[in-house]
């Protein structure tokens, strides 16, 4: 049998080559809208400005989200300047610092081997990886909810502990309790009330289910709270101090009506999450039906004593079901998940045969094989010559993430043959996050028809520092970004804007009069539009020479 855990010079270079493939492309990839450029602009601005208490987005209020990923960003603009890598940076850091934290998690509660274990699982499930490194909110929120949950974990594990008893072990449990308070307010602090919320109510359902109320007991309620508010207030008080709408627009729009409305636009049907949650888990989808179907039942413990496995069940459980009601979903809400998961599923490993493994790793090897049946045929994915050339050039990439794939999974179930568990899952797991970086970095090939990067390269030799620039009719989420600048909106169709416009009207130009207007006035111009737009200014009389044009928009200036 081979030994369960790797010699230290093993696991030293095993995790530099992780991190070689981890942060090896966050500055390859451009760009893409919409949510990798509004956070990667609102930092952007928050740095050029100084002002690091209000959010904006193109110089309009944006009170969608706390700052912590924006200040984090805007710091890394301040060392090391305004790049790709360094707007996605927070987010590849915190979700290879969430799989750090799992590995040492699961090596605290359930072994070496189990902590190793879900650290791989973790590092290689396809939506986690692919999260990791696009620039929204979502990563940042699932390592600070990991780091509560777990501290909390690790501060009742403690208690229970018999070599832990007296005053330093009150004093140990009473530390991972202290840091679980700070971590939930840093929750709060990147993606608002479900810092708290969540795992407060996630802990009450375990209580119920487990009709154990003595953890509340052992919460340091006193300096518990104090830390929280130390951490998450300020900003609150400043943020309101200096923008009396900020609490409507935060509190009740944002968490209670994008909850419980389709308002948004992001309304799904309650089955959304279930092909997410498939194929977000892979390559391990079947081995988490396994471990969730067995955990529960072999998960019993000591009466009285704090159960982490189920209370980790009940967290994943809830997490699903939450978003599941909600009004509002995205595919990244799940990610709170899969650091739980991962956790049960290294520990079920610990406990499982190579035989069984191996007939939960089989059945993924269709999987890669229809990508590549795929590939030659990937032109009928779309209508236009231009655009079947960048799906034929994102197919290679494809084909080759799915060849990585499949020779991770077929190494793996030879490995498993020879019973060599941890040599296969480390395996499989390689492959597996090698073909996710290998799929977002082929991205690029069809970045050019969303991002605006080239757009960007086109105007700006035209354009001057103090020139006005209008956007008509449409906001382009990534040309602030690329251009360095904000523009000046004219007909905003944006819905998300609306708020900040209201509360700073004149920071636009409400129609194409308005527009007209402000052009004639102005000795130099430029202005971006849909296609659709031209023929409606030409009728409003602006004289106008097109300066760059695609397929979506036309980029104009004043003669």
């Amino acid at each position: 049998m081979e030994s369960s855990t790797l010699s230290r010079r093993m696991f030293w270079l095993l995790l530099l080559a992780v991190a070689a493939i981890w942060f090896g492309n966050i500055e390859h990839r451009k760009i893409i809208p919409t949510d990798e450029g509004r956070y990667a602009e609102i930092a952007r601005e928050m740095a050029a400005s100084g002002d690091w208490v209000t959010p904006r987005l193109n110089d309009i209020k944006y009170f969608e989200k706390p700052p912590l990923q924006y200040w984090a960003t805007a710091t890394a603009y301040k060392i090391f300047g305004v790049h790709q890598w360094t707007a996605r940076l927070w987010v590849a850091l915190t979700g290879f610092a969430g799989v750090l934290l799992v590995g040492f998690a699961g090596k605290r509660l359930f072994g070496p081997a189990a902590g190793l274990y879900a650290a791989m699982l973790l590092g290689s499930s396809q939506l986690y990886v692919q999260m990791a490194h696009i620039n929204t909110l979502d990563m940042g929120v699932t390592f600070f909810l990991t780091l509560g949950i777990v501290s909390l974990l690790l501060a009742q594990q403690e208690v229970a502990d018999a070599g832990a008893v007296g005053a330093q072990g009150n004093k140990a449990a009473r530390n991972w309790m202290w840091l679980a308070w700070i971590a939930l307010a840093l929750a709060m602090m990147s993606k608002g009330l479900m810092g708290p919320v969540l795992p407060g109510a996630a802990l009450f359902l375990y209580c119920v289910f487990q009709r154990d109320w003595s953890v509340w007991k052992r919460m340091h309620w006193g300096i518990g709270l104090l830390l929280f508010l130390l951490v998450s207030a300020p900003w609150f008080y400043l943020v309101m101090q200096a923008n009396p709408e900020f609490f409507q627009k935060f509190f009740i729009y944002e968490h209670w009506t994008r909850f419980t409305t389709k308002e948004l636009d992001r309304y799904q049907p309650w089955h959304y999450f279930i092909p997410i949650l498939l194929f977000g888990m892979l390559p391990w989808t079947l081995l988490m039906f396994d471990t969730v179907l067995r955990a529960w039942k072999n998960s019993a413990g000591r009466v009285g004593a704090f159960n982490p496995v189920r209370f980790l069940l009940v967290w994943s459980g809830f997490v699903y079901v939450f978003f599941s009601v909600s009004g509002s979903k995205l595919p990244s809400y799940l990610l709170p998940m899969f650091p739980a998961l991962a956790l049960l599923m290294g520990r079920q490993l610990t406990l499982m045969s190579e035989r069984r493994l191996f007939w939960l790793i089989a059945p993924t090897i269709p999987l890669p094989l229809l990508v590549l049946a795929a590939v030659p045929f990937s032109d009928h994915f779309a209508q236009t010559p231009t655009r079947q050339q960048m799906v034929a050039e994102y197919a290679l990439w494809l084909g080759g993430a799915a060849l990585c794939w499949l020779a991770g999974i077929v190494a793996a179930l030879l490995l498993l043959r020879r019973t060599r568990k941890m040599a296969a899952v480390l395996v499989l797991a390689l492959g597996s996050l090698t073909a996710a970086q290998l799929a977002a970095s082929g991205y690029n090939t069809i970045a050019r028809e969303r991002s605006s990067y080239l757009l960007a390269d086109a105007v700006r030799p035209y354009l001057k520092p103090d020139m006005p620039f209008y956007s008509v009719g449409m906001y382009d989420q990534t040309l602030p970004f690329y251009l360095k600048r904000t523009l000046t909106l004219v007909d905003n169709r944006e819905k998300e804007l609306n708020f900040g416009i209201d509360q700073e009207p004149w920071r636009v130009l409400p129609d194409l009069p308005s527009l007209a207007k402000a052009w004639q006035a102005q000795p130099e111009a430029l202005a971006i539009m849909p296609t659709r737009y031209y023929p409606l200014l030409e009728q409003e009389g602006l004289a106008m020479k097109i300066l760059y044009q695609n397929e979506a928009s036309i980029v104009v200036s004043k003669p």
